[in-house]
């Protein structure tokens, strides 16, 4: 039986991988990765350079910002089911040549409204790339301990990329022109096209027989760019009462229901919902939604608290969390280790309680440099951080049918962004409802410029200097103390809702289950695992295999 299991893996890999070597695919894969990554954080720091260029309006230069994430967020679920449909490289590769000529049109960019044109073609290109290398990745990689390990290795270029944005965008900035933050993307594309259609094997989904639903996929598109644009409002200060923040919010939802009834009632849906019957796959989804919304708005505060409390440089700042990111390469580097060893609701759940130790340690955060507290508590969250999504991510792809890995693939990536999204406004909301009143009744200072000075602490200092003498000293103290404070309390809810996470992930299985054997819990003389048959790299019986 084990013979035969492993002869199963054989051909299944060879038929995957076709004559390319699955670690050459995945140099690949994650050469798409970094470029994406990059791209969604490099244009932060080139912001007042089109500002002074372009001269775009405030609302234009919201949407050059805010057009990549919602587009690319929104149409996730689209190109992921596509690619099932229609072949994973193809659309991979229509996603390279997409995204190397919507990064021209962005650095010759001659006017607001063509940037923010390229940067929604860069969007879609972004959206066809993504779920498209975790799900080739899913079907290259067969054995889920090889496979793991290769997520640890996509995970940790995520994280390399979202780091080295602002600081290549930083480092264009001095030497060029802001266009170059775009321009760099393409020789890089011209590399991968080629290489990618050499290497990458094409697959598809088991389940291609059918009509495509064009309509649905179009409701689900529609749906989630409703969603997140309300969410990103929500989290930008505006109110819930404001009429284009409900709007989009409740209309989003709406079709969102009508995509789920519609899935449920089509013979061939283009997101199998019973997916979601698992509690392996609807509890890691939420483990990654949780560690988002706990997590991102944080580390826009953090950054607030290390430009405008510590008055640190943008340089010194992006240096002070650069351990963040190291140790989230580290915790991506070992995480398949981790997983044989202890299983993934150890794994994730120890994650979730490491992150969750880490925010509650930076709440020693005061009005004074900590230099020492900070190192130890960013390696720490950064650590605990990836370990968590690590965990769930990989549970989540082994969890969903190979046919079926591009939807997969596309409903992690979405639960990502939303997570994302709700955490800046959550968490924002925490900040602001903490900080406010801090700066609400300052003697000296008239009412109206309290109301401004508790919209932000920088907006508060432009206050303070505009009143100058003992009343602009004085609310310039009580914003920084309010702040320190509000920061305090988010610190709080954030822990919270990061042991709500742990408390989830008990729901996880306990152990891994790979090809022929169960990896996480001790063998009869203490060994690492003990073996089982029959038990494939999805954990389904291998007659439900594809």
């Amino acid at each position: 039986m084990s013979g035969t299991t492993t002869a199963a893996a054989a051909l299944r890999r060879r038929a995957a991988g076709a004559s390319a070597n699955r670690w050459v695919v995945l140099l690949v894969l994650c050469t798409s990765l970094l470029l994406v990554a990059v791209d969604a954080t490099v244009l932060h720091v080139a912001v007042p350079a089109v500002s002074e260029d372009l001269r775009p309006g405030a609302i234009e230069l919201l949407w050059i910002v805010d057009i990549y994430p919602l587009v690319c967020a929104s149409l996730l679920i689209l190109f992921g089911t596509l690619g099932d449909r229609v072949g994973r490289r193809r659309i991979l590769l229509l996603g390279y040549g997409l995204f190397g000529v919507a990064s021209g049109m962005a650095a010759f960019a001659g006017s607001p409204q063509l940037l923010i044109l390229a940067r929604a073609l860069l969007g879609v290109g972004g959206a066809m790339i993504m779920p498209a290398t975790l799900s080739i990745l899913r079907q290259v990689f067969p054995d889920r301990r090889e496979r793991a390990l290769a997520i640890g290795v996509w995970s940790a270029v995520a994280a390399v990329g979202a780091a080295v944005g602002p600081l290549l965008g930083g480092f264009l900035l001095e030497h060029f022109w802001w266009g170059s933050v775009f321009l760099v993307n393409i020789p890089l594309m011209l590399v991968s096209l080629p290489v990618g259609r050499l290497l990458l094997p094409e697959s598809r989904g088991g389940r291609s027989e059918g009509p495509w639903d064009v309509v649905g996929a179009l409701t689900a598109a529609g749906g989630l760019f409703g969603v997140v644009l309300g969410v990103k409002r929500l989290g930008g200060g505006e109110g819930v009462g404001n009429f284009l923040t409900v709007l989009p919010l409740v209309g989003g939802a709406a079709l969102l229901v009508v995509f789920v009834r519609r899935q449920r009632r089509r013979t061939h849906p283009l997101v199998d919902l019973r997916m979601f019957a698992r509690p392996a796959f609807s509890t890691s989804v939420g483990c990654i939604v949780l560690a988002m919304l706990a997590l991102v708005g944080l580390e826009l505060i953090a950054a607030q608290y290390l430009q405008l409390v510590l008055k640190l440089s943008p340089l010194e700042t992006g240096l002070r969390l650069l351990p963040l990111t190291v140790a989230a390469m580290a915790a991506g580097l070992v995480g398949a280790r981790l997983l044989r060893r202890f299983g993934p609701r150890a794994m994730v759940c120890a994650g979730f309680c490491l992150t969750a130790a880490a925010v509650l340690l930076l709440t020693a955060m005061g009005g004074e440099d900590n230099a020492g507290l900070l190192l130890a508590g960013f390696v720490l969250l950064g650590f605990g951080l990836e370990t968590t999504l690590f965990g769930a991510y990989e549970s989540m792809l082994s969890e969903a049918p190979a046919e079926q890995a591009g939807g997969a693939a596309a409903i992690g990536e979405t639960s990502y962004q939303l997570g994302a999204g709700i955490g800046i406004a959550l968490l924002g909301s925490v900040m602001n409802a903490a900080y406010a009143p801090g700066v609400g009744s300052v003697r000296g200072v008239p009412e109206a410029a309290s109301v401004a000075a508790g919209h932000s602490l920088g907006e508060a200092y432009e206050v303070a200097g505009r009143l100058g003498g003992s009343s602009g000293v004085a609310l310039r103290a009580a914003a920084r103390d309010a702040f320190v404070h509000g920061l305090h309390v988010t610190l709080v809810v954030s822990a919270g809702l990061l042991v709500l996470g742990a408390v989830m992930a008990l729901r996880l299985p306990r152990v891994m289950k790979c090809e022929g054997e169960v990896v996480g819990v001790p063998g009869p003389r203490g060994g690492e695992g003990a073996r089982c048959v029959g038990v494939n790299a999805g954990g389904l019986p291998p007659t439900h295999h594809p």
